[in-house]
């Protein structure tokens, strides 16, 4: 935070509290010649007005409310840049949640631990490693082919996909525009254990330039647009199809293969199932080969560890695949 917004948050809060005193103390005040318990001449809707003095407790009560604020202040981070003399802290992630973790809030967590400052989230994930550690070490230890037929291991797992993956797969990881479904077994870089633990522990980049980098016109989008929206069966322009095809063919199978089934090893989609990421319209096709695609998955190694991604890979095989019991 600037000097300038700092200063500006602590003289407005330091005037805000001082005004409270200030009102306090008028309102404590008698500054009428009615003498206390008589009317003051003002009535509403039947309720007169007497001269009588703030309650006690009610009084007390606000300037204690005040006394605390301050001690609170002064104890605590809430002064602009002020750290409080108890140098406490809520948490050490301070540049956003994946980034922050991996660089800045590492650093910040030992430099903590070193100076024996105070974190309370430093603390509980510290306490949280030390009861539920030799849980995740165990199902680190669990082959993934019988960590499937684990019904509480899938139920963990399932709390951390929550938690951790929701915002982007959603809650019943059946995705959005751009973030892939979990559920139908249709999978960019391969569904077997293995590869999904590999796709979480490493995070994934995929990139498609606009109209696949190739020498492709505007003019033969609509064609190459056609082509690609009958591959999965649906009914379409035949004639426009088939000069889609020849469009097709300068390239976009170096990636997609010769017949559109993709390519797992490079994560390039299938366009010949069900299943679109950003939308199997003619439309939405349209703008992926237009303009392109771009779509980053974070890599979870260094945020959660390999014993949760460990777990979570389990949970996510078992939403698409029917696991044996």
């Amino acid at each position: 935070m600037s000097s300038f917004w700092s200063v500006w948050i602590t003289v407005i809060t330091l005037f805000v509290i001082a005004a409270c005193f200030i009102l306090l103390q008028l309102c404590n005040k008698n500054h009428t010649d009615v003498e206390e318990g008589k009317s003051m001449g003002h009535s509403f809707d039947g309720i007169e007005e007497l001269n009588n003095p703030l309650p006690k407790w009610w009084k007390y009560m606000y300037l204690i409310t005040i006394v605390f604020g301050l001690a609170y202040l002064a104890l605590y981070p809430g002064l602009g840049n002020w750290k409080g003399l108890l140098q406490w802290n809520s948490s050490n992630q301070s540049v956003g949640y994946e980034k922050g973790i991996k660089e800045d809030s590492k650093a910040a967590t030992e430099l903590a631990a070193k100076e024996g400052r105070y974190v309370q989230y430093d603390a509980e994930m510290k306490k949280a490693d030390e009861t539920y550690g030799p849980i995740f070490a165990a199902y680190l230890k669990t082959p993934l082919e019988e960590l499937v037929k684990d019904k509480e291991a899938l139920n963990v797992g399932k709390r951390l996909f929550v938690q951790n993956c929701a915002q982007c797969h959603g809650s019943d990881a059946r995705g959005g525009k751009g973030f892939p479904n979990l559920t139908d077994n249709s999978w960019l870089y391969g569904g077997d254990l293995a590869t999904i633990k590999t796709s979480i522990m490493n995070g994934r980049n995929g990139m498609m330039p606009p109209k696949g980098g190739l020498p492709i016109q505007d003019s033969e989008l609509k064609a190459l647009t056609e082509y690609i929206f009958t591959l999965n069966g649906r009914e379409g322009d035949k004639e426009l199809a088939a000069q889609g095809h020849a469009s097709f063919m300068k390239g976009c199978f170096a990636c997609h293969g010769m017949d559109g089934s993709g390519n797992k090893f490079m994560g390039a989609p299938n366009l010949k199932d069900k299943a679109w990421v950003y939308g199997g319209t003619r439309k939405a096709i349209l703008e992926s080969i237009k303009n392109g695609r771009s779509g980053v998955m974070p890599a979870w190694k260094d945020i959660l560890g390999e014993e949760k991604v460990h777990v979570i890979t389990a949970y996510v095989y078992s939403l698409s695949h029917q696991a044996k019991k």
